[in-house]
């Protein structure tokens, strides 16, 4: 079809949902460098995905940008300016506002417009989109990036509608922004953006009340300006630093850790720590230290007890640096933040217990514990996100025979590395269920380079329709299951495995076998001519 619109201009030859890093560089991939007609929804205003979105005070990436950017364009690599090793939300939303001006995406993309409903035709061999403004598109193919962590998690507490404050959530923060300045300000969780914003808003307000239920293990950033000798050291050899970023376990442009913690000494452990610790960055701590503090107990435990004497050397009131201080496994996604702990120290600072004393009721002046009352202007929720399905789920869809996604996923999530999903043809999914546990624009890249040669592949042979058999996916899972159950992960509650989530089927989402074994497999897969999927109903 290229660049010709039939009559009604809705139908094309594929849809994307997700205006984010992913949904952006499908666009570009399959529209300017497949020449596909292509049409881009997101329910947002404007380009950014999960960072139009997260504009509360702090918010930052806690991934090195060095690696959490495009490499498709060289050139964009070469004049884009990072001012900083983490850079702040608005200089990421300004970086994708830029990589959808130089690649002309804007054009093809429906803002402000949610699908609410995606149904398979089993006769036309096409996807039926309905929008939230009642409009229809059709597609032969369809292109979810919809985001690993953007469906917001927001509690229902008694009393809600009550409050004569103000009320927000850290992942849909007014783009105007908000005066903090003077006022008494709740915050309830301490995951990665609630410890962002806790840092960043502790000198400004007038009082501030953590509402903590599960403590963290916290490592300094060290933000600093990005490293010019880094940037150097890219620039000599571009292509050899990505394959490296792709064929590491992680895919964080870091140096990941060769050896066990047992192989050194006490003495140079301890070393290793501190000098992780200085370093500054979560990521870095957990997988640049040793190569099983996340396999074995007695690795994790050495780094659990260096960083819970660090937060008892950085409190000075013991009995708060108890209540901060973690008891379960370092098993979750590592976070990072600069001032963290320190902000306890501060007189306007109050930490309240949850765990202990639950959180009875929001009221018309702040919140009810069981332990008493506090009097607020300003409530946040910093609770998260109902990650990696939460999306996918909120859009009614339907693949053949009409069976439904949330029928598909009642017992919890069932998909094929993380990509594509059984009885969903034509249906393709960036970083969804039982793909890799990484860092991910690059991993984006790669996934949307194996989908839009797929996609290449089926269109040229004359083919309608593509997708996983059911036998290859439970395969799968057994195969992520299996690896996830001899790393520590599954033993704590997160977002991770879906535990944050009241009633949410648990279950490990990730392949944790590592990027590089990820990459290798994908490849294979496409080398064998796609062994395994079903093409116009005839399996490979």
């Amino acid at each position: 079809m290229g660049e010709e619109q039939t009559a009604n201009g809705r139908d094309c030859d594929a849809a994307i949902i997700g205006a984010g890093f992913g949904g952006l560089y499908a666009l570009h991939k399959l529209r300017n460098e497949l020449g596909l007609n292509v049409r881009s929804f997101d329910d947002a205003g404007g380009v950014g995905g999960t960072w139009y979105w997260n504009r509360y005070p702090g918010a930052r990436s806690d991934t090195e940008v060095t690696a959490y950017c495009y490499s498709f364009d060289r050139q964009l690599w070469e004049d884009w300016q990072w001012t900083e090793r983490y850079p702040r939300q608005v200089e990421i939303l300004a970086y994708l506002n830029e990589v959808a001006n130089r690649h002309d995406l804007r054009r093809s993309i429906e803002f402000n417009t949610r699908i609410v409903r995606a149904e398979w035709d089993d006769n036309t061999h096409r996807w039926r989109l309905t929008t939230s403004k009642n409009e229809t598109f059709s597609a032969q193919f369809l292109i979810e990036g919809v985001g690993l962590l953007s469906s917001t998690n927001t509690p229902a507490f008694p009393g809600t509608q009550q409050f004569k404050g103000e009320i927000f959530h850290t992942a849909r923060w007014p783009h105007a922004g908000i005066d903090l300045r003077g006022k008494r300000v709740g915050v309830i969780g301490t995951g990665s953006s609630g410890i962002q914003l806790i840092a960043e808003i502790a000198p400004q307000v007038s009082e501030l009340l953590v509402f903590q239920r599960t403590p963290q293990y916290v490592v300094p950033s060290r933000h600093s300006p990005i490293s010019q000798a880094a940037l150097a050291a890219i620039r000599q050899d571009y292509a050899g630093y990505w394959r490296g970023v792709l064929n590491s376990a992680t895919a964080f442009g870091i140096e990941e850790s060769a050896i066990p913690a047992s192989s050194v000494s006490h003495e140079e452990r301890e070393a290793v720590f501190e000098r992780a610790w200085q370093a500054g960055g979560g990521f870095r701590f957990m997988l640049g230290t040793f190569n099983d503090i996340i396999t074995d107990l007695d690795a994790n435990d050495a780094a659990t007890d260096f960083i819970r004497r660090k937060i008892r050397s950085l409190v000075h009131n013991p009995e708060i640096a108890d209540a901060l201080t973690p008891t379960d496994l370092y098993a979750k996604r590592p976070l990072c933040c600069d001032d963290y702990y320190e902000s306890f120290n501060r007189d306007n600072v109050t930490l309240v217990d949850i765990k202990t004393h639950a959180i009875s009721a929001i009221t018309e002046n702040g919140i009810l514990t069981e332990a008493g009352h506090y009097d607020l202007d300003v409530i946040i929720f910093a609770t998260g996100f109902d990650a990696v399905t939460g999306n996918y789920l909120k859009i009614d869809t339907r693949g053949r025979s009409g069976l439904t996604l949330q029928e598909k996923w009642a017992r919890g999530p069932r998909a094929f590395i993380g990509l594509t999903i059984a009885h969903f043809p034509n249906l393709f999914m960036i970083f969804g269920p039982f793909g890799p546990f990484t860092n991910q624009p690059p991993v984006h890249e790669f996934q949307i380079n194996w989908i839009a040669e797929a996609i290449a592949r089926v269109r040229a042979q004359g083919f309608a329709s593509f997708e996983v058999s059911q036998n290859l996916e439970d395969r799968w899972i057994d195969e992520c299951n299996e690896i996830a159950n001899t790393t520590l992960f599954p033993r704590v509650d997160s977002w991770i495995n879906g535990g944050n989530i009241v009633g949410k089927p648990k279950a490990s989402m990730f392949y944790m076998a590592g990027m590089a074994a990820y990459a290798a497999m994908l490849r294979d897969i496409a080398a064998h001519d796609y062994r395994g999927f079903v093409v116009d109903g005839h399996e490979r």
